[in-house]
């Protein structure tokens, strides 16, 4: 797959899978994930993508610290419905980095490695996820809010012209550009903005 550059610059997850381990797949479990794996499972790269990808990343880090996350081994509830907005998209890109499910996951073997009813939604909570750590009880509450990253002035009228099949090549290519310039920004200029990507940790 031929993608954008920065796709590599942006920073790798290493997780630690159980189960992985367990049946062979990865030595010591140790599986890297990185942005352009999100892109894959997704189909496109935009700013949803990118801030679910990263969001799961930050909120991994404030619970595991410099320790590989287990994956499996995090709860992840959803304020919203799986159908409302893009929830169901940044679900997705959460499941793929902690490995949870709702009820459609391996349902493990001699009681370990359930990955079933890992993802909740529709849940009363502060911000749009809750990650909690299953061993522990450790959360953290999270919302990305790439509103804060404006898109370039152009973009919108660009859109409007490639979807009604006005826009020119130029135009088509211009309007891609800009596009993923946005989402560059996103996470390699606003990665660790507090007003961007917000991680509070849940007082127990």
């Amino acid at each position: 797959m031929s993608y954008p550059e920065f796709f590599d610059r942006v920073p790798r997850v290493r997780l630690r899978d159980p189960l992985a381990e367990f049946l062979g797949a990865a030595e010591g479990g140790l599986i890297d994930y990185g942005y352009p794996d999100a892109v894959r499972l997704a189909g496109h790269s935009c700013p949803t993508v990118a801030g679910a990808y990263w969001l799961t990343r930050q909120a991994l880090r404030a619970l595991y610290g410099d320790a590989p996350p287990e994956r499996g081994g995090v709860h992840a509830s959803f304020r919203d419905s799986q159908l409302n907005g893009v929830t169901g998209v940044v679900a997705n890109v959460v499941a793929l980095l902690t490995g949870g499910t709702v009820d459609t996951g391996f349902k493990g073997l001699g009681g370990r490695f359930d990955r079933r009813r890992l993802l909740a939604f529709d849940v009363a909570q502060p911000l749009d996820i809750r990650f909690t750590r299953v061993d522990s009880g450790d959360a953290v509450d999270a919302a990305a809010q790439v509103r804060h990253v404006p898109a370039d002035p152009q973009m919108a009228p660009l859109m409007q012209r490639c979807v009604a099949g006005e826009a020119s090549a130029d135009e088509a290519r211009r309007f891609r550009e800009l596009w993923q310039d946005r989402v560059r920004r996103v996470l390699l200029e606003h990665g660790d903005d507090p007003a961007v990507f917000v991680i509070r940790r849940v007082e127990r």
